[in-house]
């Protein structure tokens, strides 16, 4: 067997295991030797699915499953996923009491919101805390540092250092707690897209709509359904266009659409243009039925197979977030034209994002050029973390 029909196979195999955990078939008749599973265990660490993909694992009669060392790996590292999701859930209840205190009010996005969902809620391989606060920037900020979270306001140039507290356009990440949780301040709901046009509509039914928060029995607020498919939508969108997205965000967003009302779906159906969210929304949903065989009845629109076989391809050569990507482990020069030529591509996929995206690019070049030249390098980037949300 040539490489490339490997390397469908084990994709299959990898498939197969994720529908089988995600509730989606229960088909359990499975053939692996031990080379595959060794892939398999690798594969699922590069897309963060290794708490879900274990979830799989231990349906399997035990004469399927992987060989012992193995496994037993895999159920430790599947144990560790489920302390820290209790772990966050309780933090994420703590910082909800904290700020209702305070009389703010808050909703949990993203992870720990997500992970509720899910067929095992302590399965999702978690990541940062994403609080969103109401009040606005400068409400937020000076909020935190009289409650003592900020020893002071940071800065937008200092986003990312580790340990550090950092801003963002959207939100503060506090210093890290010394259980390891990070914890990500939102005053804007999301990120929102890339185009500034398109954007400026998006926030303004976000900001409208994370007013609908509602308790969950973990103990913390999450935003509407309508909210979640829509941020997160523009989430996947961001990361896509920036850097790459893996397939933890593709298990999120169909167990959003699972958990969705035909109303709630119909909503974000009718801005997707608007919101300049059209093909990306496209070609995601033809993955999700591609890798998740979701329902045509739940996909907020007809699936767009040469987007779709895109997205896909970049989900399995980058994991999670495009992390693996070889762009994303070479020289700064090399890894900057590899960007530069992977944009140029991409304008195929929606012109209008790489063209205000590389827009931007080039504007922070302009205004950052000082500081550059203070560090005697053309990176910024030495002391980024990247954020795995």
């Amino acid at each position: 067997m040539n490489t490339s029909n490997k390397t469908e196979q084990h994709q299959e195999q990898f498939f197969q295991l994720l529908r089988l955990s995600m509730g989606v078939t229960e088909q359990k008749d499975f053939v692996a030797t031990d080379e595959d599973w060794q892939w398999l265990h690798e594969e699922a660490d590069r897309q963060s699915l290794t708490g879900i993909i274990y979830g799989a694992v231990a349906q399997l009669p035990a004469s399927q499953q992987p060989p012992m060392e193995l496994l037993i790996q895999w159920i430790c590292e599947a144990d560790v996923i489920n302390g820290k999701n209790e772990l966050l859930n309780q933090e994420s209840a703590r910082l909800t009491r904290l700020f209702s205190e305070q009389g703010r009010k808050t909703a949990i996005l993203k992870g720990q919101a997500n992970a509720r969902l899910y067929p095992d809620k302590f399965a999702r391989q978690p990541g940062d805390i994403d609080i969103w606060v109401e009040g606005g920037r400068d409400s937020v900020i000076n909020l935190l540092v009289s409650m003592g979270l900020l020893d002071e306001i940071p800065t937008i140039a200092d986003y990312g250092k580790c340990g550090k507290a950092t801003k963002s356009d959207h939100d503060v990440r506090l210093p890290t707690t010394k259980d390891g949780i990070v914890v990500e301040v939102h005053y804007r709901p999301s990120s929102g897209t890339i185009n500034p046009f398109t954007n400026k509509r998006q926030q303004l039914w976000l900001n409208a709509e994370i007013m609908n928060t509602e308790v969950v029995e973990e103990g913390f607020n999450v935003p509407s359904m309508k909210f979640n498919l829509m941020m997160q939508l523009a989430h996947i969108h961001y990361h896509f266009f920036e850097l790459g997205i893996g397939l933890r965000q593709v298990c999120d967003y169909f167990m959003l659409l699972k958990n969705s009302s035909e109303e709630d779906r119909w909503m974000v159906s009718a801005y997707l243009k608007s919101f300049g969210l059209r093909e990306t929304a496209g070609a995601l949903m033809w993955v999700l039925g591609e890798v998740l065989q979701l329902d045509s009845a739940l996909m907020l629109c007809e699936p767009d197979s040469y987007r779709g076989e895109w997205m896909l391809r970049e989900i399995m050569e980058g994991g999670n977030f495009g992390q693996y990507a070889q762009r994303r482990h070479q020289g700064i020069w090399r890894e900057t034209f590899a960007v530069r030529l992977r944009h140029l591509r991409m304008m195929r996929f929606n012109f209008q994002e790489v063209f205000w995206l590389e827009a931007n690019y080039w504007k922070n070049i302009i205004q950052t050029l000082p500081e550059r030249i203070r560090r005697h390098s053309f990176s910024l980037d030495e002391h980024k973390q990247t954020k795995r949300n």
